[in-house]
C-alpha cells in the first residue's frame, strides 16, 4: 500500500497530514478554513485517495501560510508514496465540468516541479478564502512532488465553481497518472530510467 505520514511545523503552521493512495476516497480534513476543507473532501473523493489533514496555523492573519503549508506537505506525502514511481502511468489530464464552470488539469509526474495556472478568478473571495491562493496551494504542491501541473479554467462565471472544478480535475488527473500501467509493470516510464 502505497502511504505516506507527513508532519510540519513552522512558526506559522502545525500540520499533520496522512496520505493512502490505495484508498476509499475518505477524507478527514481540519485546516482551519471551511472552503479549503470542502476542496480537498472532493480532492480526496475524486481521486479515491484516503487523507486525512489536520492543520492549526496563523489565521487569525490570513489563510496564506496555511493554504501554502498544507499544499507542501501534500506534495511530500504524494511524492513519498510514489517510491521509484515503477510500474505508474505518470501521466493524467482530465477535463471536468461543474455547472457553467469548465476546467483542465494535466499532469506529469515527471520528477520536475513545474505549475502552469491559468485561472481568472471574477470574485477576490470565496465566504473568508482568498481565491489567489489556489494558485499558491498548487505551487507548493507542484514544488515538493517534484511535478508538472497544468491547470486552466475553459469557461465559467461563479468562482467558487471554478475552483471546484479545478479540484476535481486536479484530484482525477492524479489519479490517472498514479494507477498501473502494466507495459511498465517493473519499469519506470521514462526513457532516462529515472523520474
Amino acid at each position: 500500500m502505497r502511504k505516506a505520514t507527513v508532519t510540519r511545523k513552522t512558526k506559522e503552521t502545525d500540520i499533520y497530514l496522512e496520505l493512502v493512495l490505495e484508498g476509499k476516497g475518505q477524507g478527514k480534513i481540519d485546516t482551519g478554513c471551511a472552503f479549503l476543507n470542502h476542496m480537498l473532501e472532493l480532492f480526496s473523493s475524486h481521486a479515491r485517495f484516503d487523507l486525512s489533514v489536520n492543520c492549526k496555523g496563523d489565521k487569525e492573519v490570513d489563510y496564506h501560510h496555511s493554504v501554502e503549508d498544507i499544499g507542501i506537505a501534500l506534495g511530500e506525502a504524494f511524492k513519498a508514496c510514489l517510491g521509484d514511481k515503477k510500474g505508474i502511468a505518470r501521466y493524467g489530464a482530465v477535463t471536468i465540468p461543474m455547472d457553467e464552470a469548465l476546467a483542465f488539469v494535466a499532469v506529469d509526474i515527471s520528477g520536475r516541479a513545474h505549475l502552469s495556472f491559468d485561472v481568472p478568478f471574477a470574485a477576490a473571495k470565496v465566504g473568508d478564502f482568498d481565491t489567489e491562493l489556489t494558485e499558491e496551494f498548487f505551487e507548493g504542491f507542484a514544488r515538493f512532488a517534484a511535478v508538472t501541473i497544468h491547470v486552466k479554467s475553459l469557461a465559467g462565471k461563479n468562482t467558487h465553481h471554478v475552483i471546484e472544478a479545478v479540484f476535481k480535475a486536479f484530484a482525477r488527473s492524479l489519479r490517472a497518472a498514479v494507477s498501473p500501467d502494466a507495459a511498465y509493470l517493473n519499469e519506470v516510464p521514462s526513457t532516462k530510467g529515472l523520474l
